[in-house]
């Protein structure tokens, strides 16, 4: 292996366990000391942990570590808000869209609803202590929510339709994969096209049933999470 991938890979490992967000790492010239190599070698290792999302060049600053991979855990009663908080992370919700439309023939069969039947669409921008994360598409079937819905505006979107409408979805499956991010998801996640996307598609039902409550598609940047399956 090269050296300076060597070092990039020890200064990651650095990062996840000495540094916090907002950190700035020691001057190109202490780490070329450190690693007994020359700056050149050291600057190149740090363009190796600029363009994987992990650090941020400030001009006249230094390196500043970002916001770390936290763990999301796939299970039946994971929730995106609830995992966070459980890690100490500071998760926001933004709500960029709430409309009815009407199932298409791949969403009926999702939902296991009648196509073109009225259904419920909102779309979320989630953010980790103000680092932009995730973009996820809800679904949800049950037309006559949404008086109750359309008055969602942020926070954890479960814990909103438990308080508000006495129902609780439980995550019944996930399917995830890679993908390319689009012009879009660059602008909005504010990535470049060099960093894919997870794509996690979930089915939710009602607790108690098998009645599907919601089917959500969320784009992920894959430099600030994990994902965690426990069997």
């Amino acid at each position: 292996m090269r050296v300076y991938l060597e070092i990039a890979k020890q200064l990651e490992d650095d990062l996840r366990n000495k540094y916090s967000y907002g950190d700035y790492l020691p001057s190109e010239s202490k780490l070329a000391a450190h690693f007994s190599v020359n700056r050149h070698t050291v600057r190149r290792a740090i363009d190796e942990l600029v363009a994987a999302g992990l650090i941020m060049r400030h001009q006249g600053k230094g390196n500043m570590v970002l916001n770390q991979p936290s763990d999301y855990y796939l299970h039946s009663g994971a929730h995106f808000t609830g995992n966070l908080l459980e890690q100490g992370s500071l998760p926001r919700c933004e709500v960029l869209q709430a409309r009815v439309t009407h199932a298409s023939e791949s969403l009926a069969n999702k939902l296991n609803c009648e196509q073109e039947q009225k259904i419920i669409h909102l779309r979320t921008f989630r953010k980790i202590n103000g680092i932009p994360r995730t973009v996820i598409d809800h679904y949800l079937p049950e037309y006559s929510w949404w008086p109750v819905l359309k008055n969602f505006q942020s926070g954890s979107l479960h814990q909103f339709i438990k308080k508000e409408l006495g129902v609780e979805l439980i995550r019944k499956s996930t399917r995830l994969r890679a993908q390319a991010p689009n012009t879009e998801y660059c602008r909005l996640l504010k990535i470049n096209s060099s960093i894919p996307l997870l794509k996690i598609r979930t089915t939710n039902v009602i607790k108690g049933s098998d009645v599907v409550g919601e089917y959500s598609s969320s784009h992920t940047r894959s430099d600030v999470v994990e994902l965690v399956m426990e069997h």
